[in-house]
């Protein structure tokens, strides 16, 4: 391995290991002092912790099932895994890219821990703050953990006037999503991506 890439190997594996512990860092502290649906004020009425927990996707989506979520995720990290080996060997993809790339793959593994052993080490957050077990006494079983999501930016909001057609009256929240550091991961990276990377995505597929 040369030293060019090794420079690239070691850095992405820096972001990879840094994002992880920051994201399970912050759900296990959210996790161990607070209760489900528990909040609190960050900064004004914009940003709140809000406790919530799914068993979905980024975001709270839920459409498909959650062993085969799991399962799913875990096929995609590991492909993204080795695409990731690929691309830092590979010196037409940038530096940045290659990060970015790091960083999706982060946020993706930092949800996967949640669904493989939160469920086997937590107790239940409902009504009361859960409590670290031993591995297998915890609210639920291997795969079948919840993903805990802290972060709420509720920055501003207004009823959509009368005259508006199928809407008019409802009340509309600008940002709704409760969301964690995993998903903000995944997010501002394919974001990067899209609008500074579109050509490596291009030549990825060729």
């Amino acid at each position: 391995m040369n030293k060019w890439v090794r420079k690239r190997s070691l850095a992405s594996l820096f972001v990879v290991l840094g994002a992880l512990l920051a994201d399970q860092a912050i759900k296990v502290a959210v996790k161990l002092n607070m209760y489900l649906h528990e909040s609190f004020s960050v900064c004004g009425d914009w940003f709140y912790i809000y406790f919530t927990e799914n068993r979905g996707m980024a975001f709270g989506m839920e459409f498909i099932g959650k062993l085969f979520l799991t399962s799913f995720r875990i096929v995609a990290v590991s492909l993204l895994a080795y695409y990731l080996y690929k691309i830092i060997r590979n010196r037409s993809f940038p530096t940045g890219y290659v990060i970015s790339v790091a960083l999706v793959l982060a946020g993706a593994a930092g949800n996967i821990i949640d669904s493989l052993f939160y469920g086997e080490i937590f107790t239940h957050s409902v009504g009361r703050v859960a409590s670290l077990v031993p591995f297998g006494e915890g609210y639920g079983d291997f795969m079948y953990g919840n993903v805990v999501d802290m972060f709420y930016f509720p920055l501003f909001s207004f009823n959509w006037p009368e005259w508006v057609p199928f809407i008019g009256g409802d009340h509309f929240l600008f940002f709704s999503a409760i969301f964690n550091f995993a998903d903000a991961c995944i997010s501002c990276s394919i974001f990067v991506i899209l609008l500074f990377y579109r050509k490596c995505i291009n030549k990825s597929f060729k």
